[in-house]
Formats: C-alpha cells, structure tokens, sequence
C-alpha cells in the first residue's frame, strides 16, 4: 500500500478518548497573580504589582562573576552538594549559633523541591501555619497527606499556636491520622513578622512530648529589619528533630537561580533522613546544578560585599514595607507592623460593613478581585494563605516598586530614603488614592483614574 494512501487511512481511524483526565492541580496563587497582573498590563491598564514575593533587587556582579567561572562545569555531582557548598553552607549556620557538620547539609535547586522531598521521606500528615505560605500545605497534599492548619498567636506570624498545636495533633490522631511534622516559617511569610522566642520554645516542647519532626523554613533569617535582633530557631532548642532550609531566592534576589540547602538534625533519626532525603533526591534532580552549586559557596561563605549588599537590601525593605503598611493603615486597615522580609498583612476587618455596603466586599477574595480589575492593585487574598474566606486580610509584596530597571533598582539600594525616591513615591501615592477611593462607601464612585 503507498505510504499516503496508508496514511490517511490510518487518519480516518475513530479517535479514542483517554479514559481518565489529569489529577487537577491549581497553579499556585503566587505565581497565577503575576499572569493576572500582566494580563491588566496588556489591557493598559496602569497596574501595581504588589503580589509576588520576588526581592525586587538586582543580582550582585560577585554571583554573575561566580556563575560565569564555573559555566563550563555540566557534569553530574553527589545527590547531596559540592563539598565547597556543603562546607560553606555549614559555616553560614555555624556562624548563626548552630555549628554545623558540612555531612548534615544537602543542597537541591531551591527549597521548594527540598521541602517536597523531606515531605516525601518524612510521610505522614503536616501541621502547617495558618496563615501561611501556599506551597506548605500544598506539597503536603500532593505527597498524599492532609495539611493540617492551625491558626498562629496574634501578631505572631510563622508558628503554630503551641496549645492548638498540641490539641490539633491529638484530635487527629485520635481519628486516625498520622501526623509526624509541623512547618514554621522565621521569619514569615506571609505577614512580615517574626515569632517571639516563647512560642518558638513551646512548639519545640510540643513537637518533643508528640513525636513530631519540625521543619524550620528560615529562608528570611537575614532579613529581619532590626539589626541584631536574634531569630529564635527551633534547631537550637530541638536540635534533634529540626529541619532548617533556606536558599538564595530572597536575600540576594536569585529565585531564578534555584538553589536550596537543608541543614538535617544531628544523630540517628537526622542520619536516617538524610539517607531517605537522598534517595528521593537522587530520583528527582540528580544533583543540583554544578555552576548554580559553586556561586552559592561563595554566597554562603559570605564575603564582605555580599554582606554589605544584604543589609541595603534589607534596610530598602525595612522602610519601603513601614511606608506601605502606613498608607493601609491610613485608609483604616488594621495593620501589624512589619518586622522581616518585604511583607504587609492588612486586616480591612475594621471597615467590613462599609466595605460590604459600598463594595458588595464579603470575603478576601472579593477585596483582592476589586482591587485587580478595577484599580490594577495586584495583591493576594489570605485565603490564598489558609485564613478563613470572610477573613478580610491580604498579603502586599512591595519589593516590585523599587524600581522598572536595575538603574532604578540600584538607587534604591543606595538611598537612605528610598520611599522618597520619585518612582516609589509616586507609587506610594497611588496606593493612597486607591485606599482611599476603596474607602468611599456611600456610593461606588468611579476608579481613581489610571
């Protein structure tokens, strides 16, 4: 038979439809806003982009340096890291009053795959912050277990309640469940804040007295704004069932890069998990990638101009942070003040009912929708975090106003001032008009002007 006249033949074939459809999994709410915002951008609409928890800094040229010398290294490497990045990483704890084996560190391509391997070694069911950061609860679900939320102490983000910790994992288990880790967040994620050293010692003393791995997630350390305010983390008071992870992504603004470590507890259950870490990790990334792997051991070496441009960063975010939690708290949101990171958590509950009568506002969602296709504002609902739906509390990221271009990006880096810089004055004031049209409830007036 000729090839075309099998061909079509083969066409005219009915076509079969798969038995099944995909498993749905949602695109992550942090990632979806950053479509939705562009999408508002092709619209023309003039938006502010105060979703994404990106650090919204350049790249230093010491790690372009760093990753360029080792661009011709394409070979695979140990599933657990490059001894130099092991050894560097172990000093960058050390140095942070946890002495660190470099055997206890194990590096991935970023912290993300590394939690979803630990959940994967470590099975079981997870008690996770509530609020906090969507992947937590998400990854749990996706290795098969039930996240467990349980709500933190007011104006104490990133840590369990210690008296709902305790009561949640025994009403779980009490109904079958097997829970055997809680996830903290030092400092947190989503609301900006650090969890006082009591509640840290507490949840340490209910994770020992339940059996329950901690996995300390303490990709913000060094950006508390309080210079020398220490961080109270769980491997110094449960060192034998701690889990510390952290990357590049937030203090030195190389998300894209992907590359993550764990620090794993010391002692046979710590050596156990590597062992299973290890395994998991070798059937998902192989090793992290080699150039990546060689500018991170010289980021976590931390050599004096690395250090001086994770300060700036951090006091860029300090004050740009305090300026926007002013204009919410202006417009009448209740308004925890930021104490790390580059987070505000509003709390519209004080103006719910004019909100409501204004607005038709009921639920987080419906704020957070208004002030996208109406204002171009691009937040997230704390829903997206593990509130409660009619919770009218948010999550702002104003680390994408320090600037459009690295120009702009780098005078904010450098300015003692910078919300007053024109760029993110402008923006601040932008934000003020929205709040403040937001707030007019007598009738729904026209957007402030674009």
């Amino acid at each position: 038979m000729p090839a075309q006249e099998e061909s079509t033949q083969e066409e005219s074939e009915p076509v079969r439809p798969l038995p099944f459809t995909p498993r749905p999994v949602a695109l992550s709410a942090t990632l979806a806003v950053n479509e939705a915002i562009a999408r508002k951008r092709r619209e023309g609409v003039r938006v502010l982009p105060l979703g994404f928890g990106e650090a919204g800094i350049p790249i230093h040229p010491a790690l372009t340096r760093e990753l360029g010398a080792a661009a011709d290294r394409g070979g695979y490497g140990p599933v657990a890291g490059s001894a130099a990045l092991r050894a560097a990483a172990a000093g960058y704890w050390s140095r942070r009053g946890l002495p660190t084996d470099p055997a206890a560190i194990v590096a991935g391509p970023g912290s993300k795959p590394l939690l979803y391997a630990l959940l994967t070694s470590l099975g079981g069911d997870v008690v996770v912050p509530s609020p906090s950061w969507v992947t937590y609860a998400a990854q749990t679900s996706l290795v098969g277990a039930e996240p467990i939320r349980v709500a933190t102490p007011r104006g104490e983000g990133g840590a369990p309640s210690p008296a709902l910790l305790a009561d949640a994992v025994v009403r779980a288990r009490a109904r079958g469940r097997d829970v055997r880790a809680v996830v903290v967040t030092l400092p947190d994620n989503p609301t900006g804040t650090l969890a006082s050293e009591d509640t840290v010692r507490r949840v340490c003393a209910v994770a020992r007295d339940l059996g329950l791995t901690i996995i300390s997630d303490e990709i913000y350390r060094d950006l508390v704004h309080a210079p020398g305010r220490a961080l109270p983390s769980p491997a110094r008071f449960a060192p034998e069932r701690t889990v510390v992870t952290t990357a590049l992504s937030k203090s030195l603004a190389a998300g894209g890069w992907r590359l993550g470590v764990a620090r794993l507890p010391d002692g046979p259950f710590g050596r156990a998990l590597r062992d299973s870490l290890l395994g998991v990790a070798s059937e998902i990334w192989s090793s992290a990638p080699a150039p990546m792997q060689h500018a991170a051991a010289y980021a976590f070496a931390e050599p004096p101009e690395l250090v001086e441009h994770v300060d700036r960063s951090r006091r860029l975010h300090a004050a740009v942070t305090s300026a926007v939690a002013d204009r919410f708290a202006a417009a009448g949101a209740r308004v925890t003040r930021p104490e790390a990171a580059f987070y505000v958590y509003p709390n519209f509950g004080p103006i719910r009912e004019a909100l409501a009568a204004g607005h038709d506002v009921r639920t987080a969602a419906d704020l957070t929708g208004l002030l996208l296709e109406r204002y171009g504002v691009g937040v997230l609902p704390g829903s997206s975090f593990g509130d409660p739906p009619a919770a009218l509390r948010m999550r702002v990221a104003p680390s994408q106003l320090y600037g459009d271009d690295d120009e702009q990006r780098l005078a904010a880096l450098a300015s003692p001032a910078p919300a007053s810089l024109p760029w993110i004055a402008s923006a601040l004031d932008r934000l003020s008009d929205v709040l403040a049209d937001l707030s007019e409830t007598a009738t729904v007036g026209e957007p402030v002007p674009a």
